[in-house]
């Protein structure tokens, strides 16, 4: 198997916790990072702008996405002007549709077309990603997202999924396609086999990087070791 040097597709770290973002900061195999409302809320931040300003404080030399946060398209546009302001290496999350189910499409065009860097986000079918990918266009570097890891919660297999989105970016090199929402490490392999771009990959996954590689029967034992001590610590008796 590929060691973490010789992958090309690029890691993202994906959430909200400050203090975790600049340790992941600090390992070379991070090449970018993303974020979105709800990681945030998870992580208790009360500030949007705050918070995205103190990220950016630090970090200024590799790609990181803040996302909109209104269902109305013109606030959209509002905010990922104001967004793509805070720097050069921001992205602008832009979702698909709002809460209507009406297409972003064309607030996506007049983005791009005034020189925004987007994120399109929260995709889920490669209708969607050739929608977002023709509005993209060949103007300016940008990301779409495709939710490989909520594709694959309903039953099924977004591999080929993922490689058919591939083949719809290839006709716009500035494109880059993520493949966001992992369940596990592997995904990160699976991403790299199909040519994906980029994956987007949460704090408590890339914690078991130090297992890629790891001896199986090595593995193996320090499993049995942990059953066996959790038993002592408890104290079970039969």
């Amino acid at each position: 198997m590929k060691t973490l040097d010789q992958l090309k597709v690029k890691i993202f770290a994906d959430g909200a916790d400050l203090d975790g973002i600049l340790e992941l900061y600090r390992n070379p195999h991070i090449k970018g990072f993303t974020t979105n409302p709800t990681l945030m809320r998870k992580s208790g931040i009360s500030d949007y702008e705050k918070f995205s300003r103190q990220v950016l404080e630090h970090i200024s030399d590799r790609p990181i996405s803040f996302e909109v946060f209104s269902d109305e398209f013109d606030e959209m546009e509002r905010q990922a002007h104001k967004i793509a302001a805070w720097g050069k290496n921001v992205y602008v999350k832009i979702p698909v549709t709002n809460t209507r189910h009406e297409s972003s499409q064309d607030l996506v065009r007049r983005l791009t077309n005034k020189g925004v860097q987007l994120n399109v986000t929260a995709l889920m079918t490669n209708d969607q990603v050739r929608m977002a990918s023709e509005a993209l266009g060949s103007h300016i570097p940008a990301y779409v997202s495709v939710f490989a890891g909520r594709v694959a919660d309903t039953g099924r297999d977004p591999v080929p999924q993922m490689k058919e989105a591939v083949k719809i970016m290839s006709a716009y090199p500035n494109q880059e396609l993520i493949w966001a929402s992992p369940r596990e490490l592997l995904n990160i392999f699976q991403a790299d086999e199909i040519g994906c771009h980029v994956i987007t990959v949460t704090h408590d996954i890339l914690k078991k990087l130090t297992l890629v590689g790891k001896d199986l029967d090595e593995y193996s034992l320090d499993t049995v070791k942990m059953f066996y001590s959790d038993a002592q610590k408890a104290g079970y008796k039969l």
